[in-house]
């Protein structure tokens, strides 16, 4: 850890050693007020994350991303591959939400919303305060030989953090792959799909890496986030603070004694106690400044006040607040660069909405046969031939299903069969042929509007090119 007033913690990690060896972070339980408050949000937000697998609305599952066979469910909401269009504008409205919270809150996100840090901070930390102790006693573990007492500790901590990474990559895998299927294979039998339980242990060894050993350095190294924050930030922006005009004043800080008017002798109101830096799990002192490694996690600034209250001493000296707050006393304005995106997320939310509206349950595609020309039966009608693909977005089967000619006179034949069923979340594939008289084209490539019909009822409507000769009269 680098001393106050060098610059060289900008140089380095917290989790690097001077000889570039991991410097492991063993950070004091939090207690206070914004930790009890973290923690009811990170409950709510993992009984959410392991129940939405499971939830269904009108059939669907409530949140699923299925890669592989390109099906996703967003909020019950179903999406195929012809909807790309539509997930791509739901990715970009999220990141520019993303980019306008950290304008105007910082790195809020990471400290209580983010999976990584909830999952390491109020599940496996948790577990290591329980086992371990705290920060003292895990110490001093670490520095213990391999003595009777530290392999009963090591091997029941290794082994409960392999059953919840065990039990998250499950989770992880009905978002895949659906709650349905994940439920069926665990009946039928881990034997009957090795391949999924093969995925399962690659996934269960990813997250017992990510939270046994990588830990922190996942927020450090690995995310990007972190990196981009430092574009984002500016000196408007509301992030954990540390005040240094109140902590410093003309002397500096200096130790805690009793009976002293600090103020008046031109002391800062922190007392170097270092509980600041003992509690961060990222190994950071927020006395530094506004850091990379700084998750918001506000872990400082319950230890800062409890401190300030055991010596009589105002709290805040830590504390959700911008640097323009802290020099100018100046109060949060919600100002142009926060504007912009307010528009920017208003222009897209609208173009979202618009397409969800128009955005059909029955999607059609009737293709011509690829190399195919036209075909002249008897003297007068004219012959193409199309294959057909028709996607049902919804949780009930289409029954019945024929096409007729709006645009055109003529006959359509589909082969094997007159009419067809749609599954469920399904699709029908097949060809069928079009007949039109040649008194009816109007040149060699006409516009077709077909429709679809269930029971007789119109459920969409689509377009394609017919073929014919050049003249025809």
């Amino acid at each position: 850890m680098a001393e106050q007033g060098q610059d060289n913690f900008r140089d380095t990690i917290g989790t690097l050693s001077e000889d570039g060896k991991r410097a492991w972070v063993f950070p004091k339980k939090p207690v206070g007020k914004w930790y009890e408050y973290r923690k009811y949000v990170s409950y709510v937000l993992l009984a959410f994350l392991f129940s939405a697998p499971f939830i269904k609305i009108g059939g669907n599952q409530f949140l699923m991303f299925n890669v592989l066979e390109r099906r996703f469910n967003i909020f019950g909401y179903p999406f195929w591959p012809q909807d790309f269009h539509l997930f791509v504008i739901m990715m970009l409205l999220g990141v520019v939400f993303v980019v306008f919270f950290t304008v105007a809150f910082g790195r809020l996100f990471c400290g209580w919303v983010c999976p990584q840090t909830i999952f390491m901070e109020m599940v496996f930390r948790r577990i290591e305060y329980w086992i371990d102790g705290d920060r003292g006693k895990q110490i001093r573990l670490a520095k213990m030989p391999w003595n009777a007492e530290k392999i009963k500790k090591r091997m029941l901590k290794w082994s409960i953090f392999f059953i919840i990474s065990f039990l998250i990559a499950n989770v992880f895998l009905a978002y895949l792959i659906g709650g349905d299927r994940l439920l069926h294979y665990i009946i039928e039998g881990p034997l009957s799909h090795t391949s999924t339980l093969i995925s399962l242990l690659i996934f269960t060894g990813v997250f017992y890496f990510i939270f046994a050993w990588f830990r922190e350095q996942v927020c450090i190294i690995a995310c990007p986030y972190g990196r981009l924050q430092g574009v984002l930030l500016d000196n408007k922006s509301i992030v954990v603070a540390y005040d240094h005009k109140r902590g410093e004043r003309e002397e500096g800080r200096s130790k805690f004694k009793k009976n002293e008017n600090r103020e008046d002798i031109g002391k800062g109101d922190c007392i170097d106690c270092f509980q600041c830096v003992h509690v961060c799990p990222t190994g950071i002192d927020i006395r530094n400044g506004t850091q990379l490694e700084c998750v918001n996690c506000t872990a400082c600034i319950d230890a800062c006040d409890s401190i300030m209250d055991s010596v009589d001493l105002p709290k805040g000296l830590i504390r959700y607040t911008s640097e323009e707050n802290i020099e100018k006393k100046k109060k949060f304005e919600f100002g142009p660069r926060l504007k912009g995106y307010t528009a920017v997320l208003f222009i897209l939310t609208a173009v979202l909405v618009g397409m969800l509206f128009l955005r059909n349950d029955v999607e059609a595609r009737i293709l011509r046969l690829p190399g195919q020309l036209y075909e002249r039966k008897a003297d007068t009608i004219i012959s193409n031939v199309y294959t057909f693909k028709l996607i049902n977005k919804t949780t009930e089967e289409i029954s019945e299903v024929t096409f007729k000619l709006l645009s055109h006179p003529g006959s359509i034949e589909i082969v094997s069969h007159e009419t067809f069923v749609v599954p469920a979340q399904g699709l029908a594939e097949g060809t069928l042929f079009i007949e039109i008289n040649t008194s009816a084209l109007s040149g060699d490539k006409d516009r077709l509007e077909i429709g679809v019909y269930s029971n007789s009822t119109l459920i969409e409507t689509t377009t394609a090119s017919f073929l014919g000769p050049r003249s025809y009269k």
